[in-house]
Order: C-alpha cells, then sequence, then structure tokens
C-alpha cells in the first residue's frame, strides 16, 4: 500500500512474545494453545513485522494479548506479568523503529502487587500506560479495590487500556450454559465495554478521577451507536422513575461517556467510524485494529480495511492525521 501518512500509529496491538509464550503455556496450556498458538505473529517478529512492512509508516504500540494473567493463581500471575513486561521492554529497546512504546501487564487479582508492578513498568521500563481486562476476575472496574490504580494512574497522566472479555461459557440464556455461534464474544464484548464505561461513570470514578485516561477497544463498544438511547433512558430513570444514578455527579452522564478514548478498531466499516468520530470527536481516536486478533490474515486484513475506511471519512486531513499519530503521541507521551 502507498504511503499516506508520515506515521501510523498502531495504539493498541496485541504481543505474546517467545519467552512469556512459554511460560503461558505451562500455567495455561488449553488457553495458550486456542488463542496464542493460532496467531503466530503474536509471538514470530518475523512474521509481524512481514505484515508491517506492506503498510510504510506503521509502528506499533505493542499491547499484552488474551489470556489475561489472572486465570492464574496470583502468586504466578505477578511472575507472569512481570516476564511478560520484561520482555515488552526488550524489544521496545530492540526495535525502536517498530515499537515507540509498551503498555503494561498488571496481575490485577493481586492489587498490592498490581501497583508495584505499575511503578516499576513506568519507571524501571518506561512503559506508556497500562492494560486492564474488563471485568477482572468477574468483577467490575469500579470496584473499590481497583481505585488506588486508577489514583496512581491520573498521577502518572499515562492511559488505562480497557480489553473487554468474555469466555464461551458466559451463556446467552439462563436456561443454556455456554454461549452459542461465538455471541459471547462477537456481542459479549463489546457490551463489556459498555457496562465497564457505565459502571466507571455511575459509581463517580471519573468525577473523582477527571484526569484518568481511559482507552476503550472497538471505538467505544454500543455507546457512540447508541448515545440518543443512553441519554433518554438514564433521564427517564433519574427523573420519573426516581432512580438515583445521577448523585455525585457534576455533569450530565453523556459528557463523562465523552470522556473516554476509542480505538478505530472495527476491521473497517466507514458509517461506523464516523459515528464515533462524531461522537468522541478527533481528539479521542486512535488508530488500531486489535493486531492481529479477529483476522484470518493475522493483522493484515484488518489493516488494510481499517485504513481505507479511515480514508473514506468524511472528515479533514487534520482529523485523519490526529487519528493516526497526534492523539497518540500525546496519549502515550512518545518521543517520535
Amino acid at each position: 500500500m502507498k504511503k499516506l501518512y508520515p506515521l501510523m500509529i498502531d495504539g493498541f496491538s496485541h504481543i505474546a512474545p517467545p519467552k512469556y509464550r512459554e511460560l503461558l503455556r505451562k500455567a495455561a496450556p488449553k488457553e495458550c494453545a486456542y488463542m496464542v498458538d493460532t496467531f503466530p505473529p503474536l509471538y514470530d517478529m518475523d512474521a509481524r513485522f512481514r505484515i508491517m512492512d506492506k503498510y510504510e509508516g506503521l509502528v506499533q504500540v505493542i499491547t499484552p494479548s488474551w489470556p489475561s494473567v489472572e486465570l492464574a493463581a496470583p502468586t504466578k500471575s505477578v511472575d507472569l506479568a512481570r516476564a511478560l513486561n520484561d520482555e515488552m521492554a526488550e524489544l521496545v529497546t530492540k526495535y525502536p523503529a517498530r515499537f515507540p512504546a509498551a503498555i503494561a501487564c498488571l496481575p490485577m487479582n493481586d492489587m498490592d502487587a498490581a501497583l508495584k508492578e505499575t511503578d516499576r513498568a513506568i519507571n524501571d521500563l518506561r512503559m506508556r500506560g497500562v492494560l486492564i481486562y474488563t471485568p477482572v476476575a468477574d468483577k467490575p472496574l469500579d470496584s473499590p479495590e481497583f481505585l488506588p490504580l486508577y489514583e496512581k494512574m491520573s498521577q502518572y497522566n499515562l492511559p488505562l487500556l480497557m480489553h473487554p472479555m468474555r469466555n464461551p461459557d458466559y451463556a446467552d440464556y439462563r436456561t443454556e450454559t455456554e454461549s452459542k455461534y461465538r455471541i459471547y464474544n462477537t456481542f459479549g464484548w463489546v457490551y463489556e465495554t459498555t457496562a465497564a464505561m457505565t459502571r466507571l461513570i455511575f459509581s463517580g470514578v471519573l468525577e473523582k478521577y477527571p484526569n484518568v485516561k481511559f482507552v476503550t477497544h472497538h471505538c467505544g463498544g454500543m455507546v457512540p451507536y447508541l448515545a440518543e438511547r443512553i441519554r433518554q433512558f438514564q433521564d427517564l430513570g433519574e427523573m420519573r422513575w426516581g432512580q438515583k444514578y445521577f448523585q455525585g455527579l457534576t455533569k450530565a452522564p453523556i459528557d463523562y461517556y465523552k470522556m473516554f478514548y476509542a480505538d478505530t478498531a472495527l476491521y473497517g466499516n466507514t458509517p461506523a467510524l464516523m459515528c464515533g468520530h462524531a461522537f468522541f470527536g478527533a481528539d479521542h481516536l486512535l488508530f488500531g485494529i486489535d493486531m492481529p486478533l479477529g483476522d484470518l490474515e493475522f493483522g493484515n486484513r484488518n489493516y488494510r480495511q481499517t485504513i481505507n475506511a479511515i480514508e473514506e471519512m468524511a472528515i479533514s486531513d487534520e482529523d485523519r492525521t490526529k487519528i493516526y499519530e497526534g492523539n497518540a503521541r500525546k496519549l502515550f507521551r512518545l518521543p517520535i
């Protein structure tokens, strides 16, 4: 593909490098075989670089890949997180022209360890944010135990990337035991993002920590598409049915939703990206394709489709440049 812009920064690019992959294979062989082993660019850098080389100017902010380390016991998850962070930091050092930064993995089933690892990853390894899953071991992101992390990240002025998670055993109906037709991740993950955003808003997390920068995957889940429904139903709950959702909030709930950032990982789809642009604004959209997941071509198809979709958006070149690189530079405070 011809060079479109001097730089395209993929801000949500998954990785499970070789040494970490071997540790994960021992800790969670089934999950590793199901996810990591089926996507070679997660662990094979040559395979990854062959895809990146098709798109001149492409660099990646590397982020942890599913499965989450919380699937292991707390002591083991700490070891896995540290090992992954060390290896990602090594890759940034070894390939600075490919990977300008990395996002830290945290063992969220041990919050004391997670807070220590946050400090180590940012101060010692120079990582530029952290990734958290939603939910965390079936707990919502507004659980009180997670608040110290939000306070810490507000002080660091670096983002928290939110990755949705729901497994096949999360049934679509209460009369069943498992999800069918990949509903659990095709639609369930998008719902999990939307639910997490809502919980963070109405629990007062964004009110208490207004400087925290949460980055949502898949362009903010359902929120941009359902913005008016959200506004109207929440007003109904508060004003017609007396449900005191708004207590402690100093602005309209819909305005808190607009505080979130969103990536472009919709696998193309210009109308959907325009919806995200209309809701979040050009300053809160980041280029990202969910590399290499959700793609039979391990990222190549999603890069091609996403870039084409962004190029077809009815927006200014200035806004496009913000999406491709400007917002990531600011959010991750990149040196490039």
